[in-house]
């Protein structure tokens, strides 16, 4: 969970000296132990602030990709702010510009994919990591995609259309690349999204409630298949709870590798809940708590029943139960825009008014995935139910890695590319220098203590050049 790697508030930015805690064993690092090569190709957005936080160093042979979480589709390009601007395109540690030939990402990465499944042998194992940078924003796309969404008038509905048909395309050429070279038969292929749409920039969550950024459904709910001939029970659809941290044991477990004992893991091998449809062995989701986010301003532990302070922005679900506390977001319902081009001023009917100053929520998700009845008044022992595992989980969480923007980040200082900008020589030398200037302090100390005693004045004549 995000509470036990410190990164539980927002995303790391790209001016931010932070990444993945280095002593986060990574899925790529396990596999290799067992055998396996690793590629990645696309986004990593996991920090790379020094050289240990890239991707080759936590555990990929290769890596093609971008370090940031957006950027230009075709030039690679990305600004944070005005002036703070820099390519972004990588091939293994080094800005990749030989590359930089006007490609659509979506399709440069599936012909790097090709090109990896081609140079491999198929009867060695191998974990592929794709990250396609579609469907984020900035909304672009290559002009024939559009062809078959003329008849959408919202400019970023259409947009969005014609980038998912081009990661259509793109997921179905890679499922043709892994049958062309020998893999498709001892294969799983694993399609997920990260998180729930932005309605401001195309996405679309209806009928579910808020929007990405959020706890609420339409923030976290995100869709996915698993497809494989390994699979016992083809074309099921599985309605157990299932989190993005069950594919870190569940991958290592297929693979025949080690789960170190000591490690203390959030998720669980759900393999058999996936291929066979039995009973997950999750029972609870523990979304977040982000002790950072602006906190509620009714917010209170009265309100939390002395258990927790509802000022702080979190989620839990429990089987059938879900608990939101805090300030929750933006929490509207958004009808599909797909025909219109009116915006925000005619979703006045799905708005919802938080004039009753209320920071917890409780519903019964499975029957109600759309949160429209809050129950929490009705079942105030549930609500503290709930509240005491908040609180059991956060004894656990770690302190938010959140640092301030670091100046020596800025491209301009790295040849105009995002990169590693924290030199540990420079930790050195400063770590060197502090040593010196401590025995130079030292030494000045020995100097007046002996002065003090009457010691002759000769023995500083010694030290003088020190």
């Amino acid at each position: 969970y995000q509470i036990h790697t410190g990164l539980q508030h927002s995303i790391i930015r790209p001016t931010q000296p932070n990444c993945l805690p280095l002593d986060n064993i990574t899925l790529p690092q396990k596999l290799k132990e067992v055998g396996y090569s690793t590629h990645m190709v696309g986004k990593w957005h996991l920090g790379f602030y020094r050289r240990e936080c890239m991707p080759t160093q936590r555990g990929f042979d290769t890596f093609f990709g971008s370090l940031l979480g957006s950027g230009d589709y075709y030039t690679h390009f990305k600004c944070d702010s005005p002036g703070i601007c820099g390519y972004d395109l990588y091939e293994n540690d080094n800005a990749a510009w030989d590359h930089d030939n006007g490609i659509y990402s979506t399709q440069m990465y599936t012909q790097k994919v090709q090109q990896i499944l081609a140079s491999h042998n198929p009867r060695k194992p191998i974990f592929l990591y794709i990250a396609y940078q579609a469907v984020h924003s900035p909304l672009q796309a290559p002009g024939k995609y559009f062809e078959h969404y003329r008849s959408i008038n919202n400019i970023n509905r259409r947009r969005y259309a014609a980038m998912l048909a081009c990661l259509d395309e793109a997921i179905n050429n890679v499922t043709l690349a892994l049958k062309k070279y020998g893999y498709y038969d001892n294969s799983i292929i694993i399609y997920s999204s990260d998180n729930g749409g932005q309605p401001m920039a195309g996405g679309s969550n209806w009928p579910l409630r808020g929007s990405k950024g959020t706890y609420w459904e339409g923030g976290i709910r995100a869709v996915g298949f698993v497809h494989s001939p390994l699979l016992k029970n083809k074309g099921s659809v599985c309605k157990e709870l299932v989190h993005i941290t069950d594919w870190f044991p569940t991958l290592i477990t297929l693979a025949e590798g080690q789960i170190d004992e000591d490690i203390q893991l959030d998720g669980y091998d759900i393999w058999e809940t996936i291929s066979e449809g039995r009973r997950s062995p999750r029972v609870d989701i523990l979304h977040n708590i982000d002790p950072i986010y602006t906190k509620a301003k009714n917010g209170s532990w009265a309100a939390g029943y002395g258990i927790w302070n509802t000022a702080i922005q979190s989620a839990i679900r429990v089987n059938h139960w879900k608990l939101l506390t805090g300030n929750p977001g933006y929490s509207d319902w958004v009808p599909p825009q797909a025909f219109s081009n009116v915006g925000p001023n005619r979703w006045h009917n799905e708005r919802v008014s938080w004039s009753a100053g209320k920071t917890v929520w409780l519903f019964n998700i499975t029957a109600d995935p759309y949160e429209r009845v809050d129950l929490s008044a009705k079942y105030p022992d549930v609500v503290k139910q709930l509240l005491r595992r908040l609180s059991q989980f956060n004894k656990t969480a770690v302190p938010v890695r959140y640092p301030p923007k670091d100046p020596r980040s800025n491209p301009k200082l790295n040849g105009g590319v995002w990169g590693p900008w924290f030199k540990e020589d420079e930790k050195k030398k400063k770590s060197d220098k502090s040593k010196g200037a401590n025995k130079q302090k030292n030494k000045n100390k020995k100097k007046a203590n002996r002065k003090k005693k009457g010691q002759s004045l000769h023995c500083r004549s010694r030290l003088a050049g020190g």
